[in-house]
């Protein structure tokens, strides 16, 4: 994809990958500009008449009762974004940054805001140019990313940093080679640039994508595992899940033995056992708890990600608040004449939804990553796997896989420890006013932390698995489990004798798992079935 039109209202996590991770250009859909104009015309009508209106006519916050002077609305625009560049510690990845950026100028396009077009503009300038606003990682609390988003906006009035090139500028100079001008910014500009939450949304868009990618590994490598193991498929039967259908678990349960497709576990009769430990037993329902807990967490994301999140916003005449049902004097119904407009007060910038959802996939995650290493665990147990101990083939004088079980229970540590909900953390507030917030941005940006993690561990079960299928010697693999097999003896030879096996972990995760071809196949016979 080399080009992501943006209309406000469709963009998907695709989309956002392809700008963030494969810098894909960004364009501006027919309409969006002469829409932004007429909401822009709102904003001026509001100013000349000296409507009292929030963040635009009146101060911020705890001062929203202060009536701003006329000639003071220009100055107050850029002391907003100054004001509230106070995040800190290190910057952003570049790749989250262009999520955030194209989140928000997908928000702007949609409408609702009333910023001046220029400024649209030149935020999708900043991305097509590679102008990357250094933003740093701690700040946003979830009512709207105001001190991180601020960041981007002193480098839209030529202050701040940017990375530009591979290298940190500062913001006009950064601005300047790429020959881009600063905005000026008028009434409202200042505090549209630092509203709404497109960090959450953005750093979520990309998450998500990973989670879909990282469920679909899980299936294939616990399926290589069923394939080691010699496990008991019974419990994917669909009579068996229609007795009790919990969320996902059939989509999960048909997705693993469309995977085993082509070997013999898809007969239950070629088990080794009747019934099998729970972390294989039961792999569809935890899985099937990932899908639940995506799909719950892709409700709350795509409203935000496509919709608008500024407060106050701005409804045009003659679209909305036009052509509103009155009643006569005489106590008819009758048709009022369009509006010329209005500026109303939002709850838009609020994501508890987001924020709840955020938490909600963290804790499926952690289930997930608990079962991928009971189950490698399981598979060192020759009492339960029938297999070597340690699945080392020359007897307890070697290690094996056992200290591999260590690093296992490290990465299910972290994996847990950032499971903590963050959306129930105690609030506090400007004087009263703002007391309320939800953390959905820190819900996002550990999701980032916890996929690694939980793509390192899936790949110490899969390099514990090809292990476990050498020894069982099944007569066929089933076509997922072959291909993943197959990729990993192309990078990790069986082993043999005791040698450092993180370096094999390693290689696993970044060349097999985080391999966009392996990632597809494996996809695309996942979902064959579904």
């Amino acid at each position: 994809m080399t080009e992501v039109v943006v209309d406000g209202r469709t963009l998907s996590y695709g989309d956002v990958v392809a700008v963030a991770h494969h810098g894909a250009q960004v364009a501006l859909a027919d309409g969006v500009l002469s829409r932004l104009a007429g909401e822009r015309a709102v904003v001026d009508d509001v100013v000349d008449r000296q409507v009292p209106t929030y963040g635009l006519t009146t101060g911020l916050g705890a001062r929203s009762s202060y009536a701003l002077p006329r000639a003071e609305l220009d100055a107050f625009s850029v002391r907003t974004v100054r004001g509230r560049a106070n995040a800190v510690g290190d910057p952003l990845p570049v790749p989250v940054v262009r999520a955030a950026l194209v989140a928000r100028v997908n928000g702007l396009a949609g409408g609702g805001s009333g910023v001046r077009p220029e400024i649209v503009r030149l935020l999708v300038e900043l991305l097509n140019a590679r102008v990357h606003p250094v933003i740093p990682e701690v700040g946003s609390i979830g009512a709207s990313d105001l001190c991180q988003l601020a960041h981007v906006g002193l480098v839209v009035i030529g202050e701040g940093s940017a990375e530009y090139d591979g290298e940190r500028l500062d913001g006009a100079t950064a601005l300047r080679r790429a020959g881009l001008a600063p905005a000026r910014l008028g009434p409202k500009d200042g505090h549209v640039l630092c509203s709404a939450s497109p960090l959450a949304a953005g750093l979520g868009a990309l998450a998500l994508h990973e989670t879909a990618a990282l469920l679909t590994l899980a299936q294939a490598v616990t399926a290589l595992t069923y394939e080691g193991f010699r496990a008991n498929t019974s419990p994917l039967d669909a009579r068996v899940l229609a007795l009790r259908p919990a969320p996902g678990q059939s989509r999960a349960a048909t997705e693993l033995l469309s995977l085993l497709t082509g070997g013999e576990l898809t007969d239950p009769r070629n088990a080794r056992r009747v019934q099998d430990p729970v972390s294989l037993r039961c792999a569809a329902q935890v899985h099937g708890t990932g899908y639940a807990a995506l799909a719950f967490t892709d409700a709350a994301l795509l409203p935000e990600l496509n919709g608008c999140g500024d407060n106050p916003v701005v409804l045009p005449g003659g679209v909305v608040g036009g052509g509103m049902q009155g009643v006569s004097s005489a106590g008819d119904i009758r048709e009022e004449p369009p509006g010329p407009g209005e500026i109303l007060s939002s709850g838009n910038f609020h994501t508890p939804a987001l924020a709840l959802a955020y938490d909600t996939l963290a804790l499926a995650l952690t289930q997930t990553a608990a079962v991928s290493a009971e189950r490698m665990r399981r598979l060192l147990e020759p009492a339960v796997s029938g297999l070597p101990a340690n699945l080392s083939p020359y007897g307890p004088e070697r290690s094996g896989f056992a200290p591999l079980v260590k690093t296992a229970q490290a990465l299910v540590a972290e994996v847990r420890m950032l499971s903590v909900p963050v959306c129930t953390d105690p609030r506090q507030g400007a004087d009263a006013v703002e007391d309320d917030s939800t953390n959905a941005a820190l819900g996002a940006r550990r999701l980032t932390t916890m996929l690694g993690r939980l793509r390192q561990l899936l790949a110490v079960e899969a390099v514990v698995a090809a292990q476990a299928v050498d020894l069982a010697a099944p007569a066929a693999l089933g076509r997922g489990p072959e291909f993943l097999y197959r990729a990993i003896r192309k990078v990790v030879p069986t082993l043999t004798e005791d040698r450092p096996q993180g370096v094999d972990v390693e290689t696993v995760s970044r060349d097999i798992l985080g391999s966009d071809d392996v990632r597809s196949t494996l996809n695309s016979w996942a979902k064959e079935a579904t």
